[in-house]
């Protein structure tokens, strides 16, 4: 796998990874590869296995993703991953924070930017 850099400085990669894989799962059951895949296509950089398992297992444990092995055609099985209902609402008011702090560097009111 090519490493592909991220579009933004990785502190705010890493502050929006969660969301991005979520965001990334909301139309579709995906294996960690096809993840990494669509991360990098939406500017995240393609992150490496030792930080994107351990962030799908984190979003398994709190309930917001799910995960099964899927027996590959020509090879192993690998593990797939579903956001579920919880997954939903959290990518939902996950996307609605972000977007009231792009707002808020938006403004030049800091007044505004409370509203």
């Amino acid at each position: 796998m090519d490493d592909v850099e991220p579009l933004w400085p990785l502190p705010w990669v890493r502050a929006a990874m969660g969301t991005a894989v979520l965001a990334c799962l909301e139309h579709e059951e995906l294996h960690g590869y096809a993840i990494a895949e669509r991360l990098a296509a939406r500017g995240f950089g393609r992150p490496k296995g030792g930080s994107l398992y351990p962030l799908l297992g984190a979003l398994e444990e709190s309930g917001a993703v799910e995960a099964s092995w899927v027996q590959g055609e020509k090879g192993p099985g690998r593990r797939s991953y579903v956001i579920t209902r919880l997954g939903r609402s959290r990518l939902a008011d996950e996307r609605e924070s972000w977007a009231d702090l792009a707002a808020a560097l938006h403004t030049t009111d800091p007044e505004e930017a409370r509203e």
